[in-house]
């Protein structure tokens, strides 16, 4: 079970899983290969419906409520350009939203800095609804619930890959919208970043479940059209994941879907050079 970062660093495992996570560089497969996460199940969802901030939280009084920032799509390439590589200070104010994907960002990529909110199997319905995220009373709460008190000013969100199964692309697109709408509802100055879902392996494709490329490419064709209609930044992660024939490398997984070590540095040198500075994408895209 992953926890969040908290201040300049990051809230840390419980002892006995840190050691685990170790044990498993030391002794698991060639380059530090990280154990996966079971995916979550492909059953179609309750959905969840929004409920105003007032009934979230009863105990406060209904108050009006502070005007969302214009729309970013001025200032929103779709998708990010490259930029000059920032260094990871960038990523002070930065929340991390995902699942066990993002968890192996967390604890292998070696970012010392960031707020991460992860938990094995999220999808963009169970993070309002499942309470699974330990708070710090140590009650559990739903993963969004714990994120709404982290301040930010940026915000990566990767959810997708337990979304699959769904029977409708369009079941993941309007759970998707209610979930951006909270994130900017609570994050009102946040700048909010969709990152495409990265391939899953030769292996992996071969089984032929609902785990496959083909399915990935359509749910990145609905977060791409999500951050366009949402004034979202959308980034192409997948890209700097995508090997030949369009799969994730063997050498970068330790499973077919999961990263390993190499992994999860890919990812991060990648978003080191597609940052959301203003100046940097302004010259990115003169130069390009």
């Amino acid at each position: 079970m992953e926890k969040p970062r908290e201040g300049g660093g990051r809230r840390r495992l419980p002892a006995v899983m840190a050691l685990a996570a170790a044990l498993l560089l030391a002794t698991g497969a060639p380059g530090g290969a990280v154990m996966g996460s079971p995916l979550a199940e492909a059953a179609e969802p309750v959905l969840y419906k929004a409920a105003p901030a007032a009934a979230r939280n009863k105990a406060e009084p209904v108050v009006k409520t502070k005007a969302l920032p214009e729309r970013e799509e001025e200032t929103a390439p779709c998708p990010l350009p490259e930029t000059a590589a920032v260094e990871d200070t960038y990523f002070d104010g930065a929340l991390f939203l995902g699942d066990s994907r993002t968890e192996g960002l967390s604890l292998y990529s070696g970012l010392k800095t960031g707020h991460f909110y992860t938990t094995v199997g999220a999808t963009v319905e169970s993070v309002f609804s499942k309470k699974n995220f330990p708070a710090g009373s140590g009650e559990k709460v739903p993963l969004l619930d714990a994120a709404a008190e982290q301040d930010c000013d940026k915000i990566y969100v990767m959810l997708g890959i337990n979304e699959l199964g769904w029977s409708k692309t369009k079941t993941y697109h309007d759970q998707y919208a209610k979930l951006i709408d909270r994130l900017r509802e609570d994050h009102p100055e946040a700048k909010i970043v969709l990152q495409s879902i990265p391939p899953v392996s030769a292996k992996q494709e071969a089984k032929k479940t609902y785990v496959n490329n083909g399915r990935i490419a359509d749910y990145n064709e609905v977060i791409k059209t999500l951050a366009e209609e949402k004034g979202c930044y959308f980034l192409d992660v997948a890209a700097c994941l995508t090997g030949e024939g369009g799969v994730l490398p063997v050498k970068q997984t330790t499973d077919g879907i999961h990263f390993n070590v190499s992994g999860c540095r890919t990812w991060l040198d990648y978003l080191r050079t597609h940052s959301l500075e203003d100046d940097a994408i302004a010259a990115a895209l003169e130069k390009g």
